[in-house]
């Protein structure tokens, strides 16, 4: 069993990066893969704490893209901190990320609500990591939003009165990048995009064009149902059928590492499929 999608608190989970693989060997994963958002500068931290459990630690690094006229999400593995076309374009997407919070500020203010700059950036722990959800998490302790989830619906979502957008790319970007830094990527939690399993299959069609390695499938939240049908899909397609809880911690508190919801379990030939993946000059 393996877990392929989790976030600490170098993005926007609420566990410390070497919590992850810890909570991993407690519930029996061999492997588990840290992918925060827009980074690789945890991975090592985490790694530290896995080799010392003895479980193996994944790199990778989640990123948000522009597809069809909405958002997408792409895991990308193998690729480590350092130098490279990858770790190029999250550096580019990072420095978006602390402009994007300075706007986020100034609207909150000009809606009247008593939320600054510091404030976001104290409730990340740090300004790069800072981002939507650590403001949703201020707005429900002020009194403002319910949950984390209303803050979205209320505040923060697109098209509600403090949304600022942030820059893209496209997932066909980011799959070139991974492929270049000797990475690999998969589309994450397919359900997201808003469509049913008939244009998902067109959708794992164009990305496996683009250079896609994978789909994620086995997502902590889909039904047994949704996941079934999702391999299908991938497969179909010769992708590989991906999986992980999303972890995040506080946020999304029904999802835990390697099990998601209870239900979840990640056939441990997913890494080795994806690792046959890899760029062969690398």
């Amino acid at each position: 069993m393996i877990d392929l999608h989790t976030h600490s608190t170098c993005s926007d989970g609420s566990d410390a990066p070497e919590r992850i693989p810890e909570m991993a060997a407690a519930a029996g994963c061999s492997a588990v893969a840290l992918t925060d958002h827009d980074t690789l500068k945890c991975v090592g931290r985490a790694r530290a704490r896995a080799r010392e459990l003895g479980i193996e630690l994944v790199a990778g690094c989640e990123v948000s893209c522009r597809y069809r006229g909405s958002s997408a999400h792409v895991l990308v593995y193998f690729v480590e901190d350092g130098e490279g076309p990858l770790q190029d374009e999250l550096a580019r997407l990072r420095e978006d990320r602390v402009a994007r919070n300075h706007r986020l500020a100034e609207r909150l203010a000009e809606l009247d609500v008593p939320i600054t700059y510091d404030d976001i950036v104290h409730e990340a722990g740090a300004e790069e990591s800072a981002g939507r959800p650590h403001v949703a998490a201020l707005l429900v302790r002020r009194g403002l939003a319910e949950s984390v989830p209303d803050a979205f619906d209320r505040w923060l979502g697109e098209g509600r009165p403090a949304y600022v957008p942030k820059a893209r790319v496209t997932p066909a970007e980011i799959a070139a990048a991974a492929t270049a830094s000797g990475g690999v990527a998969v589309l994450a939690h397919p359900f997201s995009l808003g469509l049913d399993v008939g244009a998902l299959d067109d959708v794992a069609a164009e990305l496996e064009a683009a250079g896609f390695a994978g789909m994620e499938a086995y997502y902590g939240a889909y039904r047994p149902d949704e996941r079934a049908q999702l391999v299908t899909v991938a497969r179909r397609h010769g992708l590989v059928p991906t999986g992980g809880s999303d972890y995040h911690g506080t946020s999304k508190p029904s999802l835990r590492v390697c099990t998601g919801q209870g239900d979840l379990s990640v056939p441990d030939d997913v890494l080795a499929e994806l690792r046959e993946r890899r760029p062969a000059t690398r």
